[in-house]
């Protein structure tokens, strides 16, 4: 997707993608942090983490890297929703 815009578009566009992805993620992480309290209390009591927390927490983690990569030109890869969702690793 970023490939079919020049660099100065790009850059220009960056504002736009930092605004919405921005407010997305900034909304995505009072959640996380829910989660993560929630993950904390379900392995202090069970003894075992919980994996798709775990996951749904790694596809944030990913996703706010991606963003920060992108709003300091490192990369033009677009963090969600301009482009699909991913993880960088597996739950371990």
């Amino acid at each position: 997707m970023a490939k079919k815009f020049g660099e100065r578009k790009e850059a220009w566009f960056r504002i736009i993608v930092a605004i919405v992805s921005g407010i997305i993620l900034g909304i995505w992480k009072i959640l996380i942090i829910v989660l993560a309290i929630l993950n904390w209390l379900i392995t202090v009591f069970s003894g075992k983490r919980n994996r798709e927390l775990a996951d749904f927490s790694e596809s944030w983690n990913t996703e706010s890297y991606k963003y920060a990569r992108y709003l300091t030109f490192v990369s033009n890869k677009r963090p969600f929703p301009f482009s699909k969702m991913q993880k960088m690793s597996r739950f371990e």
